[in-house]
């Protein structure tokens, strides 16, 4: 366990008719993230790989901390397994909040919220906002194309060179954990000559 760190923010797919091997990454994150005795925020739902991660590490001894804007909720979206809820106005306050409350954050395979969510904390990062760590779990090699555009970006020179080292890329539960574990927080000085912002 990093004492620096207490809550994963952790951002993935509300659809509940993903392949069952994202759901089998999902149960594990949620397994390795209580065994290493960290707690979870996420957006509040029971949906999909959210409700499975969520699920498992509840089962396993983690405080949950969802977050959902008001509309969601209203539509009939239920919470899942949590310790705490919190409504928010929209969307934007939702992630406002998820950040605030959260260490580090780990992205599962998700559709275009998890992808927008996931960029937000990258930018965040590069502009010095955050220093915490993120991870992309590549489960199954989702996000493979992804991480390609990404390379693309950084030669291109859209991003310096180093934009790589702001987020990890695990390609199991078990490596995320490792990471999160290792992760030195003053060692990542994003502002300084090692990253120029373009």
């Amino acid at each position: 366990m990093n004492k620096s760190i207490k809550n994963i923010c952790v951002f993935a797919s509300s659809s509940n008719n993903v392949d069952k091997i994202y759901y089998k990454a999902a149960y594990e994150l949620g397994v390795e993230i209580a065994k290493n005795s960290y707690n979870i925020v996420y957006g509040g739902s029971k949906l999909g790989l959210m409700g499975e991660v969520t699920y498992s590490a509840s089962n396993n001894g983690s405080d949950i901390t969802g977050v959902m804007p008001e509309k969601l909720y209203n539509l009939g979206i239920h919470p899942g397994d949590c310790t705490k809820f919190i409504l928010t106005k929209d969307m934007r306050t939702r992630k406002q909040k998820m950040d605030e409350l959260s260490d580090a954050v780990i992205a599962l395979a998700g559709g275009f919220g998890t992808l927008e969510e996931l960029s937000e904390m990258i930018v965040q990062k590069q502009l010095g906002y955050s220093n915490k760590p993120i991870v992309i779990l590549n489960t199954n090699g989702y996000y493979n194309s992804l991480i390609s555009f990404f390379n693309e970006i950084v030669q291109n020179n859209f991003a310096p060179k180093c934009a790589s080292d702001i987020y990890y890329i695990a390609p199991t539960p078990k490596e995320a954990l490792n990471y999160i574990n290792n992760y030195a927080y003053e060692q990542v000085h994003y502002l300084d000559s090692k990253i120029k912002i373009n």
